[in-house]
């Protein structure tokens, strides 16, 4: 395989070498950038769409029966969806300051930490807001196994099954 700089820490687990793939660090920075950014799509909508449910919340004639804890956890996601849209548009405004330096690689692996890190934070935004529904409308104790479950199966689906993929992959 040709290298631009062999100096430059590997891309991730994409760039090892024996992935039948004959290709330079940029065609690969290229390559991970567009897988990058059509997951920060799926991302944005989610995101997007939970933002939106929780700014119409607080226009809402029963907005004012929301106890203490209730307003607090609405507070917080209101400030988890903030985070997860600022996140989802980070390596767009870094692509724009970067993109003719030659710093594609750098940038997708900057990029793909933001989105690991949005993971989470849309994760506990989704699993908060569900919780936070079931708070409201049906009882306090429902709400708590529902976040408990919602955070389970999140770490289930993100986190425990690609792990279990991967090993099965490499046996």
């Amino acid at each position: 395989m040709v290298r631009d700089d062999p100096r430059r820490e590997p891309l991730g687990e994409e760039s090892r070498a024996g992935d039948g793939r004959d290709e330079t660090d940029n065609e690969r920075a290229d390559r991970n950038w567009e897988e990058l950014i059509q997951e920060l799509r799926v991302m944005q909508t989610g995101t997007q769409v939970l933002s939106g449910f929780l700014l119409a919340v607080a226009f809402q004639p029963r907005f004012t029966e929301l106890d203490a804890l209730q307003v607090g956890l609405y507070l917080t996601l209101v400030g988890l969806a903030a985070l997860a849209t600022v996140l989802a548009l980070t390596p767009v405004g870094m692509h724009r300051s970067l993109f003719a330096q030659g710093r594609k690689p750098e940038l997708v692996r900057v990029a793909s930490r933001i989105v690991k890190v949005n993971l989470v934070v849309v994760g506990a935004l989704s699993v908060g807001v569900t919780a936070l529904i079931v708070d409201f409308t049906l009882q306090r104790w429902l709400a708590v196994i529902v976040l408990i479950l919602g955070a389970l199966i999140v770490i289930g689906l993100w986190v425990a099954l690609p792990l279990r993929v991967a090993h099965a992959t490499r046996r």
